[in-house]
């Protein structure tokens, strides 16, 4: 029987294996894979728990953003109506302040025809009055003037009596 060098090769793998063993060096390892293995496990089970909580977190957030969307057109929505309530009561008020000021520029205007026609008549009156006296001054005598005045003062003081009564 010839001893070679693949002899030896098996001999010490054996012995490599054989220690390997004598020292559970398999047990070893099949501890630690066990252990990585529930790790591992306990990890996804965790990853499972945090993206159920997340799809919570997101699920409420989504509700909150449809609320606060809804409010935000309920809001709108109120803001729209105040603002055309606002637009029509302020034109309703333009309205009638620019009647009022109508009114007024009207009287005014009336005011104004008025002291207009009633300067008009003072000049008419007293142009008559300076015309009538030129006429009487150099056209009639004092006693007939004096007859007509008396007889025009006693005219006027029987149509006073009749106004009166």
């Amino acid at each position: 029987m010839v001893i070679d060098a693949t002899f030896w090769v098996a001999v010490s793998f054996v012995i490599f294996f054989g220690a390997l063993i004598y020292l559970k060096i398999p047990q070893k390892i099949s501890q630690i894979l066990d252990k990585m293995i529930s790790d591992i496990k306990n990890e996804i089970d965790e990853s499972e728990k945090l993206r159920t909580e997340a799809k919570n977190l997101l699920d409420n957030a989504q509700k909150k953003l449809d609320t606060a969307q809804t409010v935000r057109n309920e809001i709108l929505n109120e803001a729209k109506k105040d603002s055309d309530k606002l637009v029509i009561e302020l034109n309703d008020k333009f309205h009638k302040s620019s009647e009022i000021k109508k009114n007024l520029a009207e009287n005014k205007i009336s005011q104004m025809k008025e002291a207009a026609i009633k300067e008009i008549k003072d000049a008419s009156i007293k142009i008559a009055v300076d015309s009538v006296k030129k006429i009487i001054s150099t056209s009639v005598d004092k006693s007939k003037l004096d007859t007509v005045f008396q007889k025009n003062l006693d005219e006027t003081k029987e149509q006073l009596k009749k106004i009166s009564s």
